[in-house]
């Protein structure tokens, strides 16, 4: 077992998240987050014929995105009914897209293989941060590029996991995958990179309203529908009442439905 940080044993939460992230049917998430995987894409400017590699991909928007670039893209993730999602859409799109289940933290690939690696939402909530940040740079050539997207601490998805932590808290010790959505954890974790560009974005979460946000998240979205399911009645009530008061505090609609922004760090590092 993978045991560091005072003996935390990485591969037991990585199991249980795993579970977490196969849990429901993050496709129906994933699909409305396609513009910042376009967009850090640009920011990324990738080239037509590099080799990429898109890690923790989902459902595979990030790789979509190169692919739409010209790129030769490899996807991974380590739920294999997501990958699927992504071979379906890579089909219907018409790009030939090779899918690979992989762990962020043991990438199967030789050290500079790609010309660019892309994590979108993904490689952020894996429990071995600097492992993972590690293997991206080790799989990624020298000159090459690193895109990511990752929730910042303050923003919305941010502020759903403290609220879901007040209910079913991390495991002890354990770091908070918004450190990759900060300035200072993105340093530590990428130390030995040449150069970091960091830009500040907003993603708008929409739905009718923010009872039909909850209810789409609460069947679909892994995290969210294992604690309801681990809780009781009472504590089910009481995520539900915390959660849409915090969805109905950020929502800027004033008709009745919902459009919440969702901070974000688009991020491009330069190894």
């Amino acid at each position: 077992m993978a045991m560091a940080d005072g003996g935390m044993d990485f591969d037991a939460i990585k199991v249980k998240q795993q579970a977490a992230w196969a849990t429901g049917d993050f496709a129906v998430i994933g699909s409305a987050l396609l513009l910042a995987s376009e967009l850090v894409c640009e920011a990324m400017d990738v080239r037509s014929g590099w080799r990429v590699l898109d890690v923790a991909a989902g459902h595979g928007n990030s790789s979509l995105a190169a692919a739409r670039r010209g790129c030769r893209v490899v996807s991974t993730d380590y739920v294999p009914a997501l990958l699927e999602r992504g071979k379906m859409r890579a089909a219907a799109e018409g790009f030939r897209i090779e899918f690979l289940e992989a762990d962020a933290e043991n990438l199967p690939f030789g050290n500079g293989e790609f010309d660019a690696v892309i994590s979108t939402v993904g490689v952020m909530f894996a429990p071995n941060q600097q492992r993972a940040a590690n293997e991206l740079m080790r799989v990624c050539k020298a000159g090459g590029k690193i895109g990511l997207v990752n929730w910042t601490p303050a923003g919305f998805v941010g502020q759903i996991f403290k609220t879901i932590g007040k209910y079913i808290p991390p495991a002890p010790g354990l770091k908070p995958p918004f450190v990759w959505g900060t300035e200072d954890g993105l340093k530590e974790l990428f130390a030995g990179a040449a150069k970091l560009e960091i830009v500040k974005r907003v993603y708008t979460f929409r739905a009718l309203s923010t009872e039909d946000w909850l209810e789409t998240f609460k069947t679909y979205y892994g995290p969210m529908n294992k604690t309801f399911a681990a809780l009781d009645a009472g504590g089910q009530a009481g995520l539900r009442a915390d959660l849409l008061e915090l969805a109905g505090g950020l929502n800027r609609a004033e008709d009745g439905t919902m459009a919440l922004p969702g901070e974000y760090l688009e991020v491009v590092v330069m190894k």
